[in-house]
């Protein structure tokens, strides 16, 4: 997954549309970013410190405040997978409540849950891809988060044996209502029925998650396209401006090299949160 330019000066993303057979699952028809229990498996993996600790722990207060066992698994196996598979780049789960504690609104919270979603999630990390991909490119339309338009996108997907993306209708009617789901929780959609979106606003915790994670995913070319912002919907032409505001928060600073002007965590990624951020 490179991102690369398309022929003009605005960077876009890249995905093969190819995935190994059994290589996409369809978890957002229950599992969205279910901000509060996240926020409370993070808490619990930073007591225990291991995931047979929480694991037991979370099931014991799940049947002794009457949740099914059924209901409770799924939850528990698709968001503890986006916390163990999270790559390098982003937090370590034990560190998130300590992030957490800095957000301002519950908006900032799943900003930041949303990018362990594109990380561990294949089928909704193409879907962003192609959605980055018409928004760099300015496309009219380009985030239209109706049925059919996403339809038209999944169905592009192809498996590595040359078999299709093939599900039934109204599951993959229920992805696409959790896809959006997702998005408002982001701020991308605003109200229920809305499938047209735009680039949400993003707090300065979120800010400061999505360039550490921009920074650590990509080479030294990452400035000409911060992963980050581009899974957030940030128009290039904004990006001077949330630099400008992550370099005030303290936790980065601009360096001159070689006659250029370049951004960099001033001491090491992630090291904002053990310093109290930017509150």
């Amino acid at each position: 997954m490179n991102f690369v330019s398309d022929g003009g000066s605005s960077p876009v993303p890249s995905l093969s549309r190819q995935f190994p057979p059994g290589d996409v699952n369809m978890d957002l028809t229950m599992c969205g970013l279910l901000v509060e229990r996240a926020e409370e498996l993070a808490q619990l993996y930073a007591e225990h410190g291991n995931w047979n600790e929480v694991k037991e722990v979370w099931f014991d207060e799940r049947l002794s405040n009457r949740s099914t066992r059924g209901s409770s698994q799924k939850i528990y196996r698709v968001l503890t997978s986006r916390f163990k598979n999270a790559p390098r780049a982003l937090p370590n789960p034990s560190v998130l409540p300590a992030i957490f504690d800095d957000c301002h609104t519950t908006r900032d919270k799943a900003q930041i849950l949303y990018l362990y979603l594109v990380s561990d999630d294949s089928l909704v990390r193409y879907a962003v891809h192609e959605y980055v991909s018409r928004f760099m490119k300015d496309r009219p339309d380009s985030l239209n988060f109706s049925n059919e338009t996403l339809v038209d996108i999944l169905t592009r997907l192809e498996y590595s044996d040359g078999t299709s993306f093939d599900y039934a209708e109204s599951t993959t009617r229920r992805w696409c209502e959790g896809f959006r789901s997702v998005l408002r929780e982001i701020g991308v959609l605003d109200g229920q029925q809305s499938v047209a979106g735009a680039s949400p606003s993003i707090g300065d915790i979120p800010l400061l998650v999505a360039m550490d994670y921009s920074y650590e995913s990509d080479d030294d070319e990452w400035l000409t396209a911060p992963r980050g912002l581009l899974y957030l919907f940030q128009p290039e032409n904004r990006w001077e401006e949330l630099f400008d505001r992550v370099v005030s928060t303290g936790a980065w600073e601009y360096i001159e090299l070689h006659g250029d002007l370049d951004v960099r965590p001033s001491d090491g990624p992630y090291s904002w949160p053990h310093d109290g951020g930017d509150s």
